[in-house]
């Protein structure tokens, strides 16, 4: 296991497959026997990612052509590469297939761009019912948010400005997952830190949220990077 400290707030574990290591980030004001406990608290969700991942094969490549599995809200799809002369265009078939249209000669790095832009626009119509929903319920007022790639984080919270981010990457999971980081980063605007009280919150607000972190934290079927979560 190793530890690197660095100029964060939080404990973060990341598993990797394919030998289930495990890196443990700690921030730079953390004791040893702070960082231990932390392991502590954490070695059954620890235990079980490495059984996860452990002889998993490394994934290929995402090479958007046609025969790929990609995924939406928690199920895979068959890519379906077709050419046509017009924009970029997505859609989803018979519950089996995503299909990506494409002008003659789009590249990989567009053809991926184009399923991030479709990605997009389906969280734009996922989140703000959510964040409606629970206002009322934690009673807190987000006043803007927004969706972005992030590498270490599933979302975030600005206190402040009472803004929250989320992760482009939570199209992939199921809304059980992206209703559970809504409701993390909201309550977050009752208590900002990582504590006994945020998680007293967490329980009152959605008591199965452990369940869905735990779905969050698993190794992903098509992606080999294994987000990291604050807990």
């Amino acid at each position: 296991m190793e530890v690197v400290r660095k100029r964060i707030k939080h404990v973060y574990f990341t598993v990797y497959p394919p030998d289930g290591r495990v890196r443990v980030s700690a921030p730079l004001r953390f004791s040893d026997d702070a960082v231990r406990q932390a392991i502590v608290s954490r070695l059954a969700w620890i235990r079980r990612q490495r059984e996860s991942v452990q002889g998993q094969d490394q994934p290929s490549p995402r090479d958007m052509t046609t025969g790929e599995s990609h995924s939406y809200l928690g199920r895979s799809y068959r890519l379906e590469v077709i050419e046509h002369d017009g924009p970029p265009a997505l859609a989803l078939l018979n519950g089996t297939t995503l299909e990506l249209r494409v002008r003659p000669g789009t590249g990989r790095d567009k053809r991926e761009a184009a399923l991030h832009r479709w990605y997009r626009r389906r969280l734009r119509e996922q989140i703000p019912p959510l964040i409606a929903r629970w206002e009322p319920r934690i009673g807190v007022t987000v006043t803007d948010w927004g969706i972005r790639k992030m590498k270490t984080r599933w979302g975030s919270c600005n206190v402040n400005a009472r803004r929250i981010w989320l992760n482009l990457e939570l199209a992939k999971k199921p809304p059980s997952c992206l209703e559970y980081i809504v409701v993390h980063e909201m309550v977050h605007l009752l208590e900002h830190r990582h504590n006994g009280r945020f998680h007293a919150y967490l329980d009152r607000f959605m008591p199965d949220w452990r369940r869905h972190r735990d779905e969050l934290t698993r190794p992903p079927s098509v992606s080999g990077e294994q987000l990291r979560l604050d807990f």
